[in-house]
């Protein structure tokens, strides 16, 4: 693989790209893996798969000017599926900094992108449906035992922000994905942790931030449109970018300070 970066001219550092070449049959990134990146197909066809059972089964492929790995930007999640080069191929990477700029800078790349994907969504559903009825059981599953009242327990959420002056916790959502930010009754956002009871001075946006485990990992990644920045020891974070923190790190949203524990 054939890594090239190159970066825009002018006084700040501009957008950063790199040029990607793999060769036939090597993986673009697994179904599963985080996803900071997003491609464009400039020489070559890539395809797209999906894990059914053991076995990785073609969704799409792509070719010259076609985008994917967008949605991992978008949502801060995962890859949905995987890529993998069908030919050489030639890929334009860019990253989630990168993108977000794009977007601010041109919306009519926002309102493409829309269209693209609605189309390859709808796609997408069918062949979905189409590879769950091959994997339909014949007739219906036997009803599962239900336990014995004595053997359900309640989960225990260990995750939690601790506010440095008030002493404050914040437990995590009992899901793998954790919303930061200020509740907005008017709009209707109520994230998992609302920070607005230790925000005086309204810093921290209605969704700042999203904080997801994955295994034993922890990592934290600023939203879209964020104004006042997040930040893990000092060290501010790129919009989309996500960074793994650990017990005892110092996170930081807008001008609240909190650490992050687990009990």
């Amino acid at each position: 693989m054939n890594n090239t970066v190159f970066k825009t001219t002018g006084r700040a550092p501009g957008p950063v790209y790199k040029n990607v070449e793999l060769e036939e049959g090597e993986w673009v990134f697994e179904e599963g893996t985080l996803g900071t990146e997003m491609y464009i197909v400039l020489e070559g066809r890539v395809e797209i798969l999906k894990k059914v059972g053991e076995e990785d089964r073609p969704l799409t492929v792509l070719e010259k000017g076609d985008f994917f790995g967008e949605m991992a930007l978008l949502e801060g999640l995962p890859r949905a599926a995987g890529a993998r080069a069908e030919t050489a191929v030639k890929l334009l990477e860019i990253n989630g900094s990168t993108f977000n700029k794009m977007l601010r800078d041109d919306p009519e790349i926002g309102v493409r992108m829309m269209r693209k994907l609605s189309r390859r969504l709808r796609e997408t559903d069918a062949l979905l449906r189409e590879l769950g009825a091959e994997q339909m059981p014949q007739g219906p599953p036997a009803p599962p035992e239900p336990p014995a009242p004595e053997e359900v327990e309640t989960p225990v959420v260990p995750e939690h922000l601790v506010h440095k002056k008030s002493g404050m916790d914040f437990f995590f959502a009992r899901g793998t994905e954790t919303s930061v930010g200020r509740r907005d009754p008017v709009t209707g956002i109520y994230p998992d942790v609302d920070l607005s009871p230790v925000d005086s001075q309204r810093s921290i946006s209605r969704r700042h931030g999203k904080i997801f485990r994955r295994g034993d990992k922890y990592f934290l990644s600023e939203e879209i449109g964020t104004m006042n920045g997040t930040f893990v020891n000092g060290e501010r974070l790129e919009t989309g970018v996500p960074v793994e923190v650990k017990p005892g790190d110092e996170l930081r949203f807008g001008v609240v300070e909190l650490e992050f524990r687990l009990l």
